[in-house]
């Protein structure tokens, strides 16, 4: 009788105690939050700091609180943070394992922002907070480790999280200014507006004379009338509202030629000639593709979360994990 109760025992408790295993097993295979060991926490990268100069390895989480830093403002909401820290893991990660740059072959990375993503030192960070060094240096440091380990893949890779300060209205296609169209970089609506954005809208006053010999200056063989109407015609825009191509001087170039021969906010561009001068005024700031840091931040206040703004700008990505990849 006493052996058959103990084995009564014995029984039950492992009907308890097994589903409950299992659905702790299972949970954390189908996509759990990422705990810290299962994280960043033991990844590293390598940067190259000072055009090259030094290269140092750092904790992911380190490096990416000094990216997020110095690519957003500090005071933005707490959701538009994460999705930045999680942005800037993602493009870290395609330029270790996908797209490694030629640009700094004995570096993952660097802090170029032309070459991969700008990144300021704690040192830069006190300086340029100043009494708010501690409130913003722990609000950027919970955006990095809550969400610790995520990144966002397509197609079983990391993607290309590439990021911009503002548009107007929308995104631009990474077909629409780059050789190739990626399925995750297509133009969405962008929700901030000149109300929430410092400079949202600038204008170039250009004299003529400047005009004709900054577009000569690259392009030699530009033709400018005595007729001035004629210097700019065949403006085309693209989905986004930006101009696909324009023909200036005769020479047909694209918006991002043109936002680069004047030295221009985005390409999101109007023209108006006066008597004296061209006037070139730009809408929005960067290049336009990926998620933009102003929506994103439009967003959050409108109580999206860091995976809702992240869908939205990086059409059909999913969530994946570090440890996948390194």
């Amino acid at each position: 009788m006493k052996r058959f109760s103990i084995i009564c025992a014995v029984i039950i408790l492992f009907s308890v105690v097994f589903p409950i295993f299992y659905t702790l097993k299972s949970s954390k295979s189908r996509g759990a939050p990422l705990t810290d060991n299962e994280g960043q926490a033991d990844a590293s990268v390598t940067v190259s700091v000072l055009d090259g100069d030094n290269i140092v390895e750092m904790n992911l989480s380190d490096y990416l609180t000094g990216v997020v830093a110095a690519e957003m403002p500090a005071s933005f909401e707490e959701e538009a943070l994460k999705a930045q820290a999680v942005a800037a893991r993602t493009y870290t990660l395609y330029k270790m394992v996908v797209a490694p740059s030629s640009n700094h072959p004995d570096a993952d990375v660097c802090t170029n922002s032309v070459c991969c993503k700008a990144y300021i030192s704690q040192d830069t960070m006190k300086e340029r907070w100043g009494d708010n060094y501690d409130q913003y240096y722990d609000k950027i440091s919970q955006s990095v480790s809550q969400t610790d380990g995520q990144c966002l893949v397509y197609d079983s890779e990391p993607i290309l999280a590439v990021f911009h300060s503002s548009s107007s209205g929308m995104t631009e296609s990474s077909g629409d200014i780059w050789p190739n169209q990626l399925p995750y970089l297509v133009s969405v609506e962008s929700p901030e507006t000149a109300d929430s954005v410092p400079n949202f809208s600038q204008t170039v006053k250009v004299s003529y004379d400047d005009f004709k010999n900054t577009v000569m200056s690259q392009y030699p063989d530009a033709v400018f009338s005595d007729d001035k109407s004629t210097w700019i015609t065949d403006i085309v825009l693209n989905d986004s509202g930006r101009i696909a191509t324009a023909v200036i001087g005769g020479i047909t170039m694209t918006g991002p030629d043109i936002r680069s021969l004047f030295s221009l906010r985005s390409s999101s561009i109007t023209f108006n000639q006066t008597e004296t001068e061209i006037e070139i005024t730009t809408e929005g700031y960067g290049h336009g593709v990926g998620m933009s840091q102003y929506g994103a931040n439009t967003m959050a206040q409108s109580g999206s979360n860091y995976k809702d703004i992240l869908s939205w700008y990086y059409t059909g990505c999913q969530f994946g994990s570090v440890s996948d990849f390194i």
